[in-house]
């Protein structure tokens, strides 16, 4: 992603303190889009081996609860974690292989989607999960 500066930077604007498991978490996330838990992991070992999984948990609970980082879980998937917020974007999975892509909005701005009836509710994002088959396991039957 950026340098550490940079990520530094993000927390303390989050208004979190900066520590090395929340950069180094932050990292993995921003390189591994779409990135389950042990995958965060996994990376974040790489750079701090000595890292217990408590840590990275949470720091993804934190990085999430601030807004750097978006969880995502579509139906029948471990939660997944990347650094594309704010935007209100929505996700394509795919059927056999469970491969993610982003997929923009498709009207205007968040949320993208007005509901029939609001309930009262001041709606500020609208999540849209798109489901099929990729190219490749579309070429593989």
């Amino acid at each position: 992603m950026g340098t550490d500066m940079h990520l530094q930077e993000m927390l303390r604007e989050a208004g979190l303190r900066v520590t090395k498991p929340r950069v180094a978490v932050l990292d993995a996330v921003h390189a591994h889009p779409h990135a389950d838990t042990e995958t965060v992991i996994s990376a974040v070992r790489d750079r701090l081996p000595e890292v217990s999984h408590q840590a990275v948990y949470d720091s993804l609970h934190t990085l999430t609860g601030s807004g750097l980082v978006r969880k995502i879980q579509p139906t029948g998937s471990v939660a997944r974690y990347e650094s594309r917020v704010g935007d209100n974007h929505h996700h394509i999975v795919c059927r056999s292989c469970g491969a993610i892509a982003d997929v923009d909005c498709a009207v205007g701005g968040a949320p993208c989607l007005t509901a029939s009836d609001d309930h009262g509710f001041a709606i500020d994002e609208a999540e849209v999960i798109y489901w099929g088959r990729c190219p490749t396991c579309q070429t593989a039957s």
